[in-house]
C-alpha cells in the first residue's frame, strides 16, 4: 500500500496555530488539514506536540488516482478482445 508523509503538514498548521495564539485542539487541526488522517494519529500528534514540541513522523494511505475507474474500464475492454482473438485463433489450429 502507498503511503503520504503528513508530518511536515501537521507541524505547519500546528505552528500555524501557535503563532495566532490559539491553543490547537483535534477539531481545530482537523479542520485545516488538506489530507484527512485518522483521529488516534491527530491525537497522538497533539500530545507529543503539547509535552514536547514536538510532530512524530505520520503516515496514511496515499489517495488512489481518480483515473483509477477509467484505468479497470480499459482493462477490461483489453481483456475481451485479446480473449476473443484467442478464441479464433483456436477455431483456426482445430480445423
Amino acid at each position: 500500500m502507498l503511503t503520504q508523509d503528513v508530518s511536515q503538514e501537521l507541524k505547519d498548521v500546528l505552528e500555524q496555530l501557535h503563532s495566532e495564539g490559539k491553543e490547537p485542539t483535534v477539531a481545530l487541526v482537523k479542520a485545516r488539514l488538506s489530507t484527512p488522517v485518522p483521529m488516534p494519529a491527530l491525537i497522538t500528534t497533539l500530545k507529543s506536540w503539547k509535552s514536547a514540541n514536538r510532530v512524530p513522523k505520520v503516515e496514511v494511505a496515499a489517495k488512489q488516482p481518480d483515473n483509477e475507474v477509467d484505468r479497470i474500464a480499459q482493462l477490461e475492454a483489453q481483456v475481451a478482445a485479446l480473449t476473443e482473438r484467442l478464441m479464433v485463433l483456436e477455431k483456426k489450429l482445430g480445423a
